[in-house]
């Protein structure tokens, strides 16, 4: 592999394992044959950064300061340009745009730029606070698609799992659990389902349904190797 690769800035540690299985997925999809063929990514895997969901929700700090200094540490120390592998910190996104003169790639738009052409009702698995800061459900308005999102009962169980995945099970009746939220979209008409939160990915795959399954994680790091390695 020649020529100058970019320097790839992680705010990381929302959650510490999704940020690890991000890195994982670059490496993955990064061609190459020794080490000197991969990406160099600067992380700040900073697990302190305020909850991100009492902050919409109304009951904790806002993340965006310590997000902000994330960015510019960042940038200080040679990144290109920064992502973040946690969807509910894209809330939030505005303070890192405005710490920093590098670029921010949105996981929301690169995930919603990833739908299939042919179809018009999506199933959203995201986190409540995603959910209610409606930042899936504008972008696919602007597509004309329609959101599909779990009912009250099914999105406290989804929190629940999500929790239960992050505290690290990531076992097989956690993954029956969220295969079972999935299909319940599905079955209410969605065409694909997005995994809008990092954590998702951990048990859920594509061999799970029959419709598309949209990672945020997989498509996120398919741009990150785009970019990076672009001149």
């Amino acid at each position: 592999m020649t020529g100058k690769r970019k320097v790839v800035g992680v705010l990381g540690g929302m959650g510490p394992e999704a940020t690890v299985d991000f890195m994982a997925k670059v490496i993955a999809r990064t061609p190459g044959e020794t080490d000197q063929d991969h990406i160099h990514m600067l992380v700040d895997h900073n697990p302190t950064v305020p909850n991100r969901q009492d902050a919409i929700l109304g009951d904790g700090e806002d993340p965006g300061p310590a997000m902000a200094a994330m960015a510019r540490r960042l940038e200080t120390a040679g990144a290109d340009f920064l992502v973040m592998p946690c969807n509910t910190a894209y809330v939030f996104e505005q303070s890192v745009i405005d710490a920093v003169d590098i670029p921010l790639v949105s996981i929301i738009d690169e995930t919603i730029a990833a739908l299939p052409d042919d179809c018009d009702a999506v199933g959203l698995l995201a986190t409540d606070g995603c959910l209610k800061a409606d930042v899936y459900q504008k972008a696919l308005r602007r597509q004309g698609i329609r959101a599909i999102e779990p009912t009250d009962g099914d999105m406290a169980v989804l929190m629940q799992t999500v929790y239960a995945i992050k505290a690290g099970d990531t076992g097989p009746a956690v993954a029956e659990t969220m295969r079972k939220l999935a299909l319940a979209l599905v079955e209410d008409g969605a065409g694909a389902v997005i995994a809008g939160c990092t954590e998702i990915p951990l048990v859920l795959d594509q061999t799970m349904l029959d419709v598309p399954l949209l990672s945020s994680t997989d498509i996120l790091a398919q741009k990150t190797v785009q970019l990076a390695l672009s001149e």
